[in-house]
């Protein structure tokens, strides 16, 4: 990446109000990376809703099953655990960047856009509590938008030397953290009784009673709102999307080649080392001693292998131009979808939660790990069509057109 020490060019204070981002305008790897990562995002909430099986250390996938469940179970914790939230954060940036920037290309001032940003991440914070009061206590919609009205303000016109010094100084005191847990692992008493966070997200999955069942979701929601941040992993997947947004690494990957092969390669390979100790851990081919350790170093690499799934795809959208097979069925299917991740996202717990949790339907105490891969895969292959379907008939994800609404100021239809 170049080393850019200047913010965009000013534009006049008194400049037109902003205006979203005309789908026409938008890129194809990030809506690319969305909807195909929305698969995961749906892989890596369906086991929490299996609440009548013994949970184990690894996200609490169950400790139990026949060959099938151990497949699911591995290649889940391997490829999806840990790892998705941190590709979500390095778009999420990204598409801040690109924001900020077009809205100033069009002459909306600083002030304006800064603005803009701000209150959208208000909403986005106003989302996740409504949705997790409602349906699902593991919302991220709300740390996202904590994290965008913290890490604006400080860096949104910093250098991009300074992003860099931050990210590195992140990543490093990420790494302290990950050894203080697995030393805590490594000391504590493996036959100790604990209540952790993931006990805690099935707790309200599994009370039958619905405005119980809240009364433990908002709480939990608070928790994880700031424990996203304290971790250290979106923030610093954040600083990192802002920078690659500033050198428009999706945008243009032909000019990045290299560093976007470097970053999928290395990235994916330690988050998939790293998950697949874990996974043979969880299985029990390997000894299951001290797995909240291995747990730890896990969650840390998917700081990396979040980066490098982004980069993987924006590989893929150069691949898709470069053959010219962007208007094929499956790619359009794929970025219709990621146009409307929001709606996308909060589909599947209108899915998940009132049929599998038991407060609802209940369904989830007939689910084991590999019949819980097929609803996660039916429900987004539902959304993959409605999106599709929604895209030919010129229709926004209503997520996307009240968040719109709620973001941007008013225009005359005249001005």
């Amino acid at each position: 990446m170049s080393s850019s020490t200047e913010s965009p060019p000013a534009a006049p204070e008194t400049a037109a109000p902003g205006r979203s981002t005309p789908v026409s305008e938008r890129i194809l790897a990030p809506d690319l990376a969305r909807g195909m990562m929305l698969l995961l995002i749906a892989l890596a909430h369906v086991p929490w809703f299996i609440y009548d099986a013994p949970g184990g250390t690894a996200l609490l996938h169950p400790t139990e099953g026949n060959l099938a469940d151990r497949i699911a179970q591995a290649l889940t914790i391997i490829v999806v655990d840990a790892r998705t939230h941190t590709m979500f954060a390095f778009l999420f940036a990204y598409g801040i960047g690109q924001m900020y920037t077009r809205q100033r290309a069009r002459g909306t001032g600083d002030r304006e856009a800064r603005t803009i940003l701000r209150r959208r991440h208000l909403w986005l914070l106003a989302f996740g509590a409504v949705h997790a009061a409602l349906l699902w206590q593991g919302d991220i919609l709300g740390t996202y938008g904590l994290i965008g009205l913290v890490m604006l303000p400080l860096f949104l016109h910093r250098s991009d030397r300074t992003l860099k010094v931050w990210v590195v100084v992140l990543l490093v005191l990420g790494a302290l953290f990950s050894l203080l847990s697995v030393a805590g692992a490594l000391l504590a008493d493996p036959d100790a009784a604990t209540l952790n966070a993931a006990d805690m997200q099935r707790i309200s999955i599994a009370e039958p009673g619905y405005l119980l069942s809240a009364a433990v979701r908002l709480p939990t929601w608070v928790f994880g709102l700031f424990s996203g941040v304290f971790t250290l992993a979106l923030p610093t997947a954040f600083l990192l999307g802002l920078l690659a947004s500033r050198n428009r690494l999706l945008e243009e990957p032909a000019r990045h080649l290299p560093l976007l092969r470097r970053v999928a390669f290395w990235g994916i390979a330690a988050g998939w080392t790293a998950g697949a100790v874990l996974a043979l851990q969880h299985v029990g081919v390997l000894g299951q001693g001290y797995m909240a350790a291995t747990s730890g170093v896990h969650f840390y690499t998917g700081i990396f292998t979040g980066v490098g799934y982004a980069a993987l795809f924006g590989l893929i959208a150069h691949r898709i131009a470069a053959r010219g097979t962007r208007d094929r069925l499956p790619v359009r299917a794929l970025v219709a979808l990621g146009r409307r991740s929001l709606s996308g996202y909060l589909a599947q717990s209108l899915v998940f939660a009132p049929f599998l949790a038991a407060w609802g339907l209940g369904l989830g105490l007939y689910l084991s790990s590999w019949s819980a891969v097929l609803v996660a895969v039916g429900t987004w292959a539902a959304t993959v069509a409605i999106a599709f379907l929604m895209d030919r008939a010129g229709v926004r994800g209503p997520a996307e057109t009240v968040l719109r609404r709620l973001s941007y100021p008013r225009v005359r239809e005249d001005a």
